[in-house]
């Protein structure tokens, strides 16, 4: 059974740091994508960073050179993120899903995994 737990949201002022972490646990794909996603009232769930697994990030242009997405051995996943702004205000979510190789590298599907999520607030 595939479980994804969030935590380390929480409210920081403008200009701050978070780092989120996401316990995933049962792997069910030998190649995979897993990342974070967030969604603000109002508005659509947004890709924000994920990672496959031949360890390779891919962000979304609005977090570039901010947010860091990595994961370690123990299939803990990563996102550090630096120079908040009120606009990164969202619930975030970690998930998981399959990857399949197009050319030279992984691609990711759709996401069939999800954790709760845990809040984020930035303040001005």
């Amino acid at each position: 059974q595939v479980q994804l737990m969030e935590s380390g949201g929480g409210s920081v002022q403008s200009g701050g740091s978070l780092r989120l972490s996401c316990v995933v646990s049962g792997y069910p794909y030998s190649s995979y994508c897993v990342g974070w996603f967030r969604q603000s009232p109002g508005k659509a769930r947004e890709r924000v960073a994920t990672i496959d697994s031949e360890s390779m990030p891919l962000y979304a242009d609005s977090v570039k050179g901010r947010f860091t997405v990595s994961q370690d051995s123990a299939n803990t996943l990563y996102l550090q993120m630096n120079n908040l702004k009120p606009e990164d205000t969202a619930m975030y979510y970690c998930a998981t899903g399959p990857a399949e190789y197009y050319g030279a590298g992984l691609v990711c599907g759709d996401m069939a995994y999800w954790g709760k999520g845990t809040l984020v607030t930035i303040s001005s």
